[in-house]
């Protein structure tokens, strides 16, 4: 890994721009820094059909993997309806709709810090800014 993607936050911001190429929607990241052992940052989206799901998993690979950063595990990526994406730093929750409501990780993750990227955001500068339209 180049010494500038190092940092959690930088690896977070590459996950969320690779999501927001297949326009991933209700993007949201949680800072878990202190409330996590495991890793810094959750990046939870979703897509509207399980096909979109799929598609924005293969975008993130492509991009990281053009970066030279390694997933340390993918779950869930051959039905497209929850898929977690292990980064070490940053984990990312790929979620098809009705799942995601199901599930509820931000109510259950409610004392992070949280940002949430408006669906018409096609590209982010930074975390915990604005988002660049």
């Amino acid at each position: 890994m180049a010494p500038e993607q190092n940092d959690s936050r930088t690896l977070a911001l590459h996950c969320v721009n690779a999501c927001l190429t297949k326009k991933a929607q209700d993007l949201t990241i949680l800072d878990v820094r202190n409330l996590s052992s495991f890793t810094d940052y959750f990046i939870l989206c979703t897509g509207t059909s399980d096909r979109q799901v799929q598609a924005v998993c293969s975008a993130v690979q492509e991009y990281l993997k053009e970066r030279g950063i390694r997933p340390l595990g993918i779950e869930g990526e051959k039905h497209g309806r929850w898929i977690l994406m292990d980064y070490g730093d940053v984990v990312i929750h790929i979620f098809y709709e009705t799942v995601r409501e199901l599930y509820d990780l931000e109510r259950l993750w409610s004392e992070a810090p949280q940002w949430k990227v408006p669906d018409e955001t096609t590209h982010l500068d930074a975390i915990g800014e604005a988002p660049a339209r």
